[in-house]
């Protein structure tokens, strides 16, 4: 049976208000850094204090608090992605790229907890 390969990173994605006042408060209480602002796409990236752990901050109008979507970093995202079709796990639509950035894949668990791919596009 073939499987997704996740490499070691993983990005833990919240829904915010204000990207840039959450980074603020995550710098000053938790001691994360800003890895950078992408502000055309809503999003912004944190260091945490685990290696290979980041956080994602996408800023929405209502935010969904306790909407934790877990964000599995991978080297081929269409390889992994076919080996989850493979065995039935259902996508949400198709696989999204910001050109030079990232691709990023949304899929449920059987409870229907959102999960993400996404490959880095920058290496």
């Amino acid at each position: 049976m073939s499987v997704a390969r996740l490499n070691n990173t993983i990005t833990l994605a919240l829904s915010v208000r204000d990207r840039h006042a959450s980074a603020k408060w995550y710098e000053e209480n938790l001691g994360f850094q800003v890895l950078y602002h992408m502000d055309d796409a809503g999003w912004s990236e944190m260091t945490t204090n685990t290696e290979g752990v980041t956080l994602g901050l996408g800023e929405q109008a209502e935010p969904n608090p306790g909407n934790t979507v877990p964000v599995f970093g991978v080297d081929e995202i269409e390889v992994a992605r076919n080996a989850l079709e493979g065995v039935g796990v259902k996508f949400d639509g198709e696989t999204i790229t910001i050109e030079g950035m990232v691709s990023t894949a949304t899929f449920y668990d059987p409870d229907g907890n959102a999960l993400m791919l996404a490959q880095d596009l920058t290496v």
